[in-house]
């Protein structure tokens, strides 16, 4: 391991003192049999061309394609059908299906992969999106099956680097553009103090990628909502994730803070003043507390394990100046699971969510408080995601015209995490949960309830309801 001595100066220690140096790995990472690429990426005046991926059976390919040869599916293979085409064209959602459509379904949801933005044996690695979706395929819940209630968003342009500047800061952005060129050329390299956080050469562009599929999915679900009191739930399954991501830099498997980028997007281009964030990711989302620590208009709400990655979300931290009191942090102990869940849900959030009236609702899903995720040691089930995800359709629906939009964060375990985004898709359509069939009650312990029931009162007290 060696510093890249040519980095861009901007990228120094003293230009950005909170984020350290790119360091990069001499060596090239080893070639993967199972995968083969060609990825197109675009921002607004250039085409970034790289192999083509394929892995277990899926591939994937982004292309600047006229409107009238796209074909409608996504995915291609024997298992998941087409290919997604992603626009570079200056206007929003080219190609989405039209309001009616969307106004008709129950779910939508965009995949952006990042296929290229890949360490082998690294946690937060490619498999992660392709799994999810082949789950999603085997148990009929694609629109093969459901037909026009599941939408898949194709047509998504990447976010700008103006979207990514309204939580980022203008050097952190600028450099990690420009160290894509080290990581060319090394193979892989590594930001410093963030978690760690590693970077391939396609992953400037497809961590836009997977910010403009979230934007996209707002633009999709507000255009809903003027014309139906019940729109679709939508659910971004991108990566690199981004609840990490502070706005001076990456930390912890996290590029750039899509969904803080969303809820950003979202006040600006349609008025939605007040946004409710729920993070239910078993690591606190100290990037987006960060970003929206002094805004009373973002009520950022998250439920993390105590004494986990990366060591804040206290629960004295509310917020600061006219943002006082618009954080909630609610650290929970080890070994809570679906009971302590469901009573923060009911006695927590429901409260907030109310007090609060918000515009829109936006979710930092993560999957790796499930009880067989390796980094944690929360015990949720899929049951508790369908809950979950029930639930927060419902507050959604009750409280801001049922504008909603899920987030992929963490989930490590493939198995677990394909299950319990497949139970979340469920509950958007509002078919019968399967998790008496998925969920395995003999791996299942006491939960420390009294410990819970005391934080779940201090937060009350803290907060005043």
């Amino acid at each position: 391991m060696k510093s890249v001595s040519s980095l861009p100066a901007m990228m120094s220690a003293a230009a950005t003192p909170t984020l350290a140096n790119f360091t990069a790995m001499t060596a090239s990472r080893p070639a993967v049999p199972s995968i083969q690429c060609n990825l197109l990426f675009y921002d607004r005046h250039h085409v970034y061309s790289h192999k083509k991926y394929s892995k277990n059976g899926i591939t994937i390919k982004y292309t600047d394609l006229p409107k009238h040869i796209r074909p409608e599916k996504g995915y291609s293979s024997s298992s998941v059908r087409g290919t997604i085409y992603c626009s570079n064209h200056k206007e929003r959602n080219v190609g989405l299906p039209s309001d009616h459509i969307a106004v008709g379904a129950k779910v939508i949801y965009a995949a952006a992969p990042a296929m290229g933005h890949n360490q082998e044996s690294h946690p937060e690695c490619n498999s992660r999106v392709p799994a999810i979706l082949t789950a999603l395929e085997k148990m009929n819940l694609t629109s093969k099956f459901r037909g026009s209630d599941v939408v898949e968003v194709q047509n998504f342009r990447p976010a700008t680097t103006d979207d990514i500047g309204s939580v980022h800061v203008g050097p952190y952005i600028s450099g990690l553009e420009k160290a894509m060129d080290q990581a060319l050329e090394k193979g892989l390299i590594f930001i410093d103090g963030s978690g760690p956080t590693y970077a391939t050469s396609t992953t400037f562009q497809e961590s836009l990628l997977a910010a403009g599929a979230g934007i996209s999915l707002v633009d999709s679900v507000v255009a809903a909502s003027r014309v139906s009191k019940d729109p679709p739930v939508a659910f971004a399954l991108i990566r690199p994730p981004g609840h990490h991501a502070v706005p001076k830099g990456a930390m912890g498997f996290c590029v750039f803070g899509n969904i803080a980028i969303a809820a950003r997007y979202a006040q600006r281009m349609h008025g939605l003043k007040r946004v409710f964030i729920i993070d239910f990711d078993v690591h606190h989302g100290n990037g987006t507390n960060d970003a929206f620590y002094e805004d009373p208009d973002i009520f950022f709400l998250s439920t993390h394990q105590a004494g986990s990655y990366p060591g804040t979300g206290k629960i004295d931290q509310i917020g600061c100046g006219s943002g006082e009191g618009s954080t909630l942090n609610l650290p929970l102990p080890g070994g809570s699971g679906d009971t302590a869940m469901r009573t923060v849900f009911d006695e927590v959030i429901v409260p907030c969510a109310q007090r609060f009236k918000p515009d829109i609702i936006l979710v930092s899903a993560g999957y790796d408080a499930h009880l067989l995720d390796p980094l944690a040691s929360l015990q949720f089930t899929t049951g508790t995601y369908y809950m979950l995800a029930s639930s927060i359709k419902q507050l959604a629906k009750d409280l801001c015209g049922g504008r909603c939009v899920f987030f992929l964060e963490g989930g490590y375990n493939l198995s677990s995490l394909s299950n319990s985004v497949a139970e979340s898709f469920r509950a958007f359509l509002g078919d019968r949960s399967l998790a008496s069939v998925l969920d395995d009650p003999s791996y299942l312990h006491e939960e420390p309830l009294k410990k819970v029931k005391q934080i779940i009162e201090k937060v009350k007290h803290i907060h005043s309801f």
